[in-house]
Formats: structure tokens, sequence, C-alpha cells
């Protein structure tokens, strides 16, 4: 693998404070999404982004990440990849993670390529048929990581991903547009040698890519991050001026 299965780690963090903006949205008549739009004289025309979120789903720190990018002109589209079975924050005692991916919280939910992919396809689909976007980039925090790179080939343009998980080396191997990586200087998920072995793919695709190394900071500080530690809240909100920089450069 290019980056680690998620762990305990990729639900630990800080609920965020702001008021959220957007709105709640059905994708396909079936999938829970969020949707923020940009004002009318901000709007990229054109131009939008899937936000595929970490294992903690819809809530309110992914909601004001998504506002954020739609207050720099991009309609911005949260999609619940979970089929309504998110983790908590902080869950406290004994948990399966694996059997969680495997068979959802009740044995019959599974959060695995095989029922992601159909939700992210409709996600894409909904982007481009009902919203115009013609110029789609996609962001990965985690979990969603591996849907920004896995789905290239359905109509990602650029992509970006922070603190990733479970990409496998042939899945980026096999992109097809500009990669930017934001990595925690502390992450078991995504560690050195993962991030170094992820450099060497990206070279040979031949597409234009970075990693930025954050340091002081853990895995799921750019989502999850306490704004209350100097070093974590500057990683946090580089991390994002990295995301819309790259966008900015390549989507446009």
């Amino acid at each position: 693998m290019a980056s680690n299965p998620p762990a305990k780690c990729c639900t630990i963090g800080v609920k965020h404070e702001g008021e959220t903006t957007g709105q709640s949205i059905k994708v396909a008549n079936k999938h829970d999404a969020y949707l923020a739009t940009p004002t009318a004289d901000k709007a990229h025309k054109g131009a939008g982004i899937l936000l595929i979120p970490d294992v903690i789903g819809i809530w309110k720190n992914s909601k004001l990440i998504a506002d954020q990018f739609a207050a720099n002109g991009y309609l911005t589209l949260l999609i619940d990849v979970f089929n309504g079975d998110a983790l908590p924050l902080n869950r406290s005692g004994p948990f399966d993670f694996n059997a969680w991916l495997t068979k959802g919280s009740n044995g019959n939910n599974p959060h695995t390529k095989e029922a992601v992919d159909p939700i992210v396809e409709d996600a894409i689909k909904t982007l481009k048929e009902e919203y115009g976007v013609e110029k789609l980039g996609a962001v990965g925090y985690c979990f969603g990581a591996k849907y920004v790179v896995r789905h290239y080939k359905d109509g990602i343009k650029v992509g970006y991903v922070a603190h990733p998980s479970f990409v496998e080396e042939e899945e980026l191997a096999a992109i097809q547009g500009p990669f930017s990586i934001a990595a925690a200087e502390t992450d078991s998920i995504f560690p050195a040698e993962k991030r170094h072995r992820s450099e060497e793919i990206l070279q040979k695709t031949g597409q234009p890519y970075q990693i930025n190394l954050y340091s002081g900071v853990e895995h799921g500080f750019a989502v999850r991050g306490d704004p209350n530690k100097k070093a974590t809240r500057y990683a946090k909100e580089q991390a994002f001026l990295q995301a819309v920089t790259w966008f900015d450069n390549y989507l446009l």
C-alpha cells in the first residue's frame, strides 16, 4: 500500500467552532450530502469540488471545510460515503475497526470499495449533470483519499488529499491528473516510508504532484486538529491554503 488502513487515530480530534452556511441535500435520491455554494460574485463558473470525508463523515468540521472551499469560489459537494454509518468523534470503548469497514455497524452495511465506489460515481454524476460542473476537483481526507485516487477515471481532473489512508500503490500509479498531498509529521497511517514510496510512484506518473509535510502535527490535523494549539492551527490553515492554491492553479 501507498498508505496504511485506517485505525483508531482516524476517529480522534476536536470539534471546531463556526456557523455552517450550506444545505443538506440528497444525491441520486438516496445518499445524504451537504452542498456549499459560492456567492455569484466569487463563483468559478463550471468548476466544482467533490469532498470525500474521513470516517466521521458529514459533521460540523467537514461542513465548515466545504463552506471554506465555497468561500473561495468552488461549488462543493460533501458526500456521505458511509450510507448513514459514519463513526462518532472520539468513540470510547472497544471497537473492531476492520469489522466496521468490512461489514458496517449492523453487519450488513460494508464500507469497502465495492460499496463506496457507486456512491462516489453518483456524486460525480450529480455535480456534472445537475450543477454543470465541467472542471471537477476532488478533496479526500484520510479514508476519502483512496476514493479521490480511484476516481480520476470517472472525471476527476485534479486531486488533493490530507493524511491519506488505504491507498493502494497501483491506484496511485494510475492517476490521470495533478495530485497534491498534505502529510503529518507523526502519522502511523502515512509514515515516512509510505510518503517516500508515494513520491517515487508519483514521479513515474508524469503528472504534476506535490507533497507537503507539516511538522508538529499528527494524523487527522487537517480536519480534527486542535485550533488552540498554535502549531496545529497553522498546519491546518496552511494545508487548506495548499488545497485552494492547487485547484486555483491546475483546475481553473
